[in-house]
């Protein structure tokens, strides 16, 4: 087992994974931008190192200077959470270069389904069901044929990044070239690739996801589903396991077609395998990510498993214990991402100093977080500055909890999302379970 991890994160993720280093007995460093000097991530580490100005490129996607500290410090391993460098194959192999384990997979699979258009490709190979679609956009003219063929609406996506980025969605022929381009150059900007392939754009669909964990020995096992369906502008806002609409039969076969996406690619450590599914029951490959995701604490609530402290003992070189068989979700856990924004303002950021702070308790509450009292947040980065994750044995007695959590929660002095998200949890399709992806953008034509 490794005795000393850096971690290449901040925020709360950077406060989780310290907590399970802890835990296991593992010493940590924290490297923090200068923006950063106060957070909590470098006071909770056994080390803390400055690495740069508060931009992130300066920062944090400072490959060079993470690496660095790693050697400098004895470090035997980088963790880099989720986001940032979580899924840059670069840095993945250079850690490898430097002789520090990278704790994800091998920087060639990240690259490879990190390209979304060969992750396509790839599982299309393998059976693995996808959305009809071109592969990559290489003519503009061939590209809006294939799309009058398959049928308007459209979507053109960045092959490369994610975050709802480089997406475009088309309604029509006549704005076709004009999506492709504008998707092109967002994916340019942003991920330094600007390829982007096209798909048919599934409407009144949900967004549900397979967690895997895969250990270096060659075993694979799917520890269930999250529906992340509830999101705005393609950012997930709230998320839950399991998925109550699921039929037993298509969630057997999504694992089943998760497992051999992993296996396909010779997939190693935590990843997410992400499907569409319609209202007819049938569901398409999306995409796969290569990290531990935002959302992986209701996985942990439903199956008793902590993925992080696995994501560790993967890399040491540890099987892992559970079979297929011992994976069973139970109960109910429901996340709602806790954001410093306005929403009766069109979700303007919120920064400044948070003046009194109150986190809710009781049974089965958690909030995972990397502010406190008098912490000021900086307007340099994401806007999510929590997680608050909830769990019942019933989905009803889980909404319920949720929103008391929510109205007990107080963070004076900047704007949150939690009444936002106590208003949606109160709608009838959220307590049916069948919202689809779109039902924000309805929402919120009269949320005032």
């Amino acid at each position: 087992m490794f005795s000393k991890i850096l971690i290449a994160n901040r925020g709360e993720i950077a406060v989780r994974i310290i907590r399970a280093c802890n835990e296991m007995g593992i010493r940590t460093v924290a490297v923090y931008s200068e923006a950063d000097a106060q957070a909590l991530h470098v006071n909770l580490a056994d080390e803390s190192y400055c690495i740069g100005p508060a931009l992130l490129k300066d920062s944090y996607l400072n490959m060079t200077a993470i690496i660095d500290v790693a050697i400098a410090t004895g470090c035997q391993a980088i963790h880099p959470g989720y986001g940032l460098l979580s899924e840059n194959p670069r840095f993945a192999e250079l850690c490898e270069k430097c002789n520090i384990k990278f704790i994800g997979p091998h920087y060639s699979v990240i690259a490879r389904m990190g390209d979304k258009d060969e992750a396509r490709r790839t599982m299309k190979a393998a059976g693995v069901p996808v959305v009809p679609g071109l592969d990559e956009i290489t003519d503009i003219a061939e590209a809006k044929k294939f799309a009058s063929e398959i049928g308007y609406p459209v979507i053109v996506k960045a092959a490369a990044g994610g975050g709802g980025r480089g997406i475009r969605i088309v309604w029509k022929e006549e704005d076709f070239e004009t999506a492709v381009q504008t998707a092109s150059a967002e994916a340019q900007s942003a991920f330094g690739n600007g390829k982007c392939y096209l798909e048919k754009y599934l409407t009144d669909v949900k967004h549900v996801e397979m967690q895997i964990v895969a250990d270096e020995q060659g075993n694979v096992v799917c520890l269930g589903e999250r529906d992340c369906s509830m999101q705005r502008k393609n950012q997930k806002l709230i998320e839950e396991s399991p998925c109550v609409v699921l039929k037993p039969e298509t969630r057997a076969e999504m694992m089943r077609c998760a497992v051999l996406a992993a296996k396909t690619v010779h997939y190693t450590n935590l990843g997410t395998i992400e499907f569409l599914l319609d209202k007819q029951g049938k569901f398409y490959f999306m995409e796969m990510n290569t990290r531990l995701q935002v959302e992986h604490p209701v996985t942990e609530y439903v199956t008793g498993i902590d993925v992080v402290k696995w994501q560790i003992r993967i890399a040491a070189g540890i099987e892992f214990i559970y079979k297929q068989e011992d994976i069973r979700l139970r109960g109910c856990a429901i996340e709602c991402r806790i954001n410093s924004e306005d929403a009766r303002n069109n979700f303007r950021p919120s920064c400044g100093q948070i003046k009194f702070m109150h986190i809710p308790g009781g049974p089965w509450v958690r909030f995972d977080t990397a502010i406190y009292q008098d912490y000021s947040i900086p307007p340099y980065y994401d806007s999510m500055i929590g997680k608050l994750i909830v769990y019942a044995r019933e989905r009803t007695e889980a909404i319920r909890k949720m929103q008391a959590a929510l109205c007990e929660l107080v963070i004076d002095g900047v704007h949150t999302n939690a009444e936002f998200s106590s208003d949606v949890l109160a709608r009838p399709e959220f307590k049916d379970g069948t919202y689809c992806t779109n039902f924000l953008e309805k929402f919120l034509k009269n949320y005032r």
